[in-house]
């Protein structure tokens, strides 16, 4: 976008310095408070079927765009990452008995 005459900002860097703000100074709870509300009005004011098709209507835009495949491929990219994490958080944890491991107390 090109600057005002004057040296003001563009709209998207004062809206993206203002969010910076609104960020540090309310911390990220806040943005979940607002989204639920609005999601709680836009589902009283609309009804719930209303994300049902905005949701569709989303995923043709998707499938247009992107092609049929779109979201078997990222869908199979979603599950190799959660294996992968769950991988990881196994090694970790062998490694961690290794290091400490589980003392056995003497019954009596």
């Amino acid at each position: 976008m090109a600057r005002k005459a004057g040296g003001g900002m563009t709209v998207a860097e004062a809206g993206r310095m203002g969010g910076r703000l609104v960020s540090e100074k309310y911390g990220p709870e806040f943005y979940e408070k607002i989204g639920k509300k609005g999601g709680s009005s836009t589902a009283n004011k609309y009804g719930p079927e209303f994300f049902g098709r905005i949701g569709k209507k989303g995923g043709r835009a998707v499938t247009a765009k992107y092609g049929a495949g779109h979201f078997e491929r990222i869908g199979r990219k979603g599950g190799q990452k959660v294996a992968d994490l769950i991988e990881r958080a196994k090694t970790l944890e062998s490694a961690d008995v290794e290091k400490h491991p589980v003392e056995a107390t003497p019954s009596d």
